[in-house]
């Protein structure tokens, strides 16, 4: 694996998928566990509001902040720490480990970006390991826009209208996607069976550990602290 080939492509489009990145046989007890976490029909994590004006029905977990190590092992692997050496630079430091549980029905995610664009050199990583794999027909696949991590930020307007240029991705089980903070993406609705995702979230240097608190949706920025909307955003008329 070229590490430094592959962070610049990561740099020029914003993430990399890279299939079979990890063997069945290690995503699968990781997906069971999650699984047994969430049994089949768990509660909402967010509030009213965020649901119905953010468009995006996940619930989150942090195993790693519960003491639970069977996550340990994916986040310290050779190539997964080698990529991200060669994507972050020197010094880069691993956010949290939030697992993402979308039950069967439910919208998916709109277009956000993870983290105000305006400084373009503050961002995180998402390091995104899919357990199970996502398929058309189910529904929740990721979709993004190639290059708008370079293109500031996101337009105000409809949370989930596509756009000319965005790109569908189709993960299977054991593929990786790394994902710039910045750019503009979003989870299609999930329509068979519940999908989970598995975000490893990094950061580089001197980069503050709030820098996820403030998520950018088309019609709001969101504070998740807080649980509050802090701006308002309206499409120009």
């Amino acid at each position: 694996m070229n590490h430094e080939q592959l962070a610049a492509q990561f740099w020029r489009d914003g993430y990399l998928v890279l299939e079979n990145f990890f063997r069945a046989s290690v995503v699968d007890d990781l997906d069971q566990v999650i699984r047994r976490r969430f049994g089949d029909d768990p509660s909402f994590w967010h509030n009213e509001e965020f649901l119905t004006r953010a468009r995006t029905e996940v619930i989150p977990w942090f195993p790693q902040q519960e003491g639970l190590r069977d996550f340990d092992d994916i986040e310290t692997a050779p190539d997964f720490t080698k990529l991200t050496d060669a994507i972050l630079g020197a010094g880069w430091q691993r956010l949290y480990c939030m697992v993402m549980f979308s039950k069967p029905g439910t919208a998916g995610q709109a277009w956000h970006q993870d983290c105000a664009p305006e400084n373009p050199a503050v961002h995180n990583l998402n390091r995104l390991v899919y357990t199970s794999t996502i398929t058309a027909q189910l529904g929740g696949q990721t979709v993004v826009v190639r290059g708008s991590h370079r293109r500031g930020l996101l337009p105000p307007g409809d949370p989930e209208v596509s756009f000319d240029d965005e790109v569908v991705i189709t993960p299977t089980k054991g593929t990786v996607v790394f994902l710039h903070g910045h750019t503009w993406h979003r989870v299609l609705p999930v329509r068979g069976v519940s999908r989970v995702s598995t975000n490893y979230r990094a950061m580089p240097a001197g980069t503050p550990e709030s820098i996820t608190d403030v998520c950018v949706y088309r019609n709001m920025r969101y504070r998740f602290s807080t649980s509050s909307v802090v701006e308002e955003r309206i499409a120009p008329s």
